[in-house]
């Protein structure tokens, strides 16, 4: 399935205009939230094919939400991508079983995230 639309989740104001930036102009619509609150009610009226989850947000988690959403039957087909400055072997290990499909330490390298993003489609 061709990714076209992309949920960008994100306390950082500058991190979310920057991500939305970037997957604009690369031809991706885009939708955003700033927490994971926000994100676990919009992926089901916006249904994006991608979800790109930030961290470490105040509330919940993006590890929380990546397992809530993953866990879902309305969501569970949705692939995420962790994007967050926990650069750690094991944080990556841990969001990858809670279900997301890759994994982007910040500062966000465009070209690897895009190839990343290609490569779910």
């Amino acid at each position: 399935m061709p990714i076209k639309s992309i949920l960008v989740v994100d306390d950082s104001p500058t991190d979310r205009q920057h991500l939305s930036d970037m997957l604009s102009k690369s031809g991706y619509k885009v939708s955003v939230a700033e927490s994971a609150e926000e994100a676990l009610a919009k992926v089901k009226q916006v249904k994006p094919d991608l979800v790109l989850m930030d961290v470490v947000m105040p509330g919940q988690n993006g590890f929380q939400a990546t397992r809530t959403l993953t866990k879902d039957d309305a969501t569970k087909h949705i692939p995420v991508i962790l994007c967050t400055s926990k650069s750690q072997e094991t944080d990556k290990v841990w969001g990858m079983r809670q279900g997301a499909r890759d994994y982007v330490v910040k500062p966000v390298v465009p070209a690897d995230l895009l190839a990343k993003i290609a490569a779910l489609a």
